[in-house]
């Protein structure tokens, strides 16, 4: 189980899809603690109250996309920090191009599997795999 300090490390799952977001929910439960609102501009909203360890949110999304919503992220105080997977039914260069350029340190490809998600967010919270972690975007990404 992943703690700090006592405490589950926090995440906030943002997309549209109903689906999406109990399936996450189902999948992080026992070793997180999970909160899913289903629009960008909840996802603010949420944002403004509390402070989650990670942010998967999804870049296709109605009124506000995950690319917009992310933009907003990088340009709140205290929150710009915070690290993001996105996560994406379509394999769009432009968009994952725009979200790493936004500061995102990964991103998903739906219909994703429980142990490649649960895996992708390990590797954002364990110290010593973020060198082997950076090797791998950089990899991935310059293809």
């Amino acid at each position: 189980m992943m703690q700090t300090k006592g405490r589950k490390k926090c995440i906030l799952a943002v997309d549209d899809a109903a689906i999406v977001l109990t399936r996450i929910a189902d999948t992080l439960h026992n070793d997180f603690d999970v909160f899913t609102v289903n629009s960008g501009v909840r996802a603010l909203k949420f944002l403004e109250q509390i402070r989650p360890d990670l942010i998967l949110l999804d870049i296709q999304m109605a009124h506000k996309n995950g690319i917009e919503t992310l933009r907003e992220i990088r340009a709140m105080k205290n929150r710009a920090d915070i690290p993001v997977i996105m996560l994406t039914g379509v394999e769009d260069k432009d968009f994952v191009l725009e979200s790493i350029k936004l500061g995102a340190c990964d991103y998903i490809l739906k219909p994703f599997h429980s142990n490649d998600l649960i895996k992708r967010i390990l590797r954002v919270f364990e110290p010593e795999s973020q060198d082997q972690a950076a090797l791998d975007k950089e990899r991935r990404f310059s293809k």
